[in-house]
């Protein structure tokens, strides 16, 4: 697991480096309208809404971004209709790949996505074909010189953590069931305890290492991947060394 969320705690820094460039904001954007057309526009009663609200506001932008997002997702404001995709398919090396879209045009979306994949060694695969590898998980990143592993372990197991991991030389990584996440969080938070990165992801039961040119190529389709902008996450199953990874984001 600590390859794939090593890659998510560097892209996580690097993504509120580039929130001035729009591509960040148009994502959250598109989020905030499909939780409040999903689950309503008050986010106290939806989860979802108030992850993204939260999500937004650290990449710092302006509550009537949010506001007119929350609208549009509810329909009081005039906006594009968005529908939730999921594909799965292959990386080199036979690396599972399953990859979440928010897109007005499915068709357009899954050609580009085919596309993505073809050209960077991999390739689409069935609804369903590496599903299996993954399960739900709330999970937690806490850079090791912010706290201490024995309080932070008891802290966490109480407000309902599964385990804290220890073997990235770097961060603490936490895993919750989905359900417990706000929970943890909030303890962290309470106890002035900061994250590097925390969210509900999907977590690889098994991981491929890989090095070389397999590793820069498999990068590579993670970032055409991620660059895309109807991209909202994208989960697989590598595990690379962190000086690969710092490498290849730019």
């Amino acid at each position: 697991m600590s390859g794939h969320s090593r890659w998510a705690g560097i892209k996580h820094k690097k993504g509120l480096a580039d929130a001035k460039r729009g591509k960040l904001f148009t994502k959250i954007i598109r989020e905030i309208s499909i939780a409040a057309k999903i689950g309503g526009g008050q986010p106290d009663s939806n989860p979802r809404l108030r992850k993204a609200m939260e999500d937004a506001r650290e990449a710092n932008m302006p509550a009537d971004n949010m506001k007119k997002a929350i609208q549009r997702g509810t329909g009081e404001l005039p906006g594009v209709n968005y529908e939730e995709m999921l594909y799965e398919g292959y990386g080199p090396s036979g690396v599972a790949v399953m990859v979440e879209v928010t897109t007005d045009n499915k068709n357009r979306t899954a050609g580009e996505i085919r596309r993505i994949f073809s050209s960077h060694g991999g390739n689409l695969g069935e609804t369903g074909s590496v599903g299996w590898v993954f399960s739900s998980k709330g999970l937690i990143m806490v850079e090791k010189s912010k706290a201490k592993e024995d309080a932070l372990m008891d802290l966490v197991l109480e407000a309902g953590a599964e385990d804290l991991l220890t073997e990235d030389p770097d961060v603490f990584e936490i895993t919750t069931p989905p359900a417990d996440f706000e929970k943890v969080k909030k303890a962290l938070d309470a106890n002035h305890i900061p994250t590097v990165s925390a969210e509900v992801t999907m977590v690889p039961k098994t991981t491929v290492k890989l090095a070389g040119g397999p590793a820069s190529q498999m990068l590579a389709l993670m970032n055409a991947l991620e660059e895309h902008d109807d991209v909202k996450n994208v989960y697989a199953n590598f595990d690379i060394p962190k000086d690969i990874i710092e490498n290849a984001i730019k």
